[in-house]
């Protein structure tokens, strides 16, 4: 967990700690792997994922929302190489006004 928390504070203060441990719990076993851990901002298959997973069903977005949120994380995160799942997760809800969504 504490991992997590460190990627997050990487790019915003005030973390939520609740809502990056409901992150951590909706990615799951997903955060074993090293590939599935990140996620690869220049493949449009994975923003997809995002948009239609994490965003729709978690965060109740719509897709031009989400498409909106994801472009603005892309850029905030852009100088990170490995960009770790539940920090753009978190980034996406904290630009999309949604944190309160995650607990």
């Amino acid at each position: 967990m504490s991992d997590h928390l460190a990627a997050v504070k990487e790019h915003t203060s005030n973390v939520n700690e609740a809502a990056v441990a409901a992150i951590v719990k909706y990615c799951g076993i997903a955060l074993r792997g090293a590939d599935s851990s990140l996620v690869s901002t220049s493949d449009p298959k994975e923003l997809a994922t995002v948009r239609d997973g994490f965003a729709a069903k978690k965060l109740g977005l719509s897709a031009a929302a989400a498409d909106e949120g994801i472009k603005s994380v892309v850029e905030k995160m852009k100088a990170t190489r490995r960009k770790s799942r539940v920090a753009f997760y978190y980034l996406l809800a904290e630009a999309t006004g949604t944190l309160g969504k995650l607990g």
